[in-house]
């Protein structure tokens, strides 16, 4: 079985790294961005099992990232479960995540723990 490809937009390079690793680890493919017009390049060319997605990023944030993705006019990718990274997550709720098009949330500091079981429930 081929393994997952997990494309992790984040533009802190120590963030990323580090849930590179983890992820890799756990036998995922780890596929990188650093703001949303490259998600959107990258999920042009790639097929992608989950987005992890930073909402604070430059030229393009997570939040616009998400719509411009559930905007895509293939089914399959427009439907990629995606997962919203936020250092500012005690101001939000799943629900809200969800009502906004996200699937889930990791708040920062990252949990890796929370990250490989929370990229493991929605690759099944």
């Amino acid at each position: 079985m081929l393994p997952k490809t997990i494309l992790i937009a984040e533009d802190s390079s120590v963030i990323q790294n580090m849930a590179k690793k983890v992820l890799e680890s756990q036998n995922f493919k780890i596929l990188t961005a650093k703001n949303g017009e490259k998600v959107l390049e990258i999920l042009s060319q790639e097929q992608v099992d989950v987005l992890l997605l930073d909402l604070n990023m430059p030229v393009m944030n997570g939040v616009d990232c998400m719509k411009a993705v559930r905007a895509l006019p293939e089914a399959e990718k427009a439907q990629i479960p995606i997962i919203a990274i936020t250092g500012n997550a005690p101001g939000y709720t799943l629900d809200e995540f969800k009502e906004m098009g996200f699937n889930d949330y990791i708040p920062k500091p990252i949990n890796f723990d929370l990250l490989i079981s929370t990229v493991k429930k929605l690759t099944k």
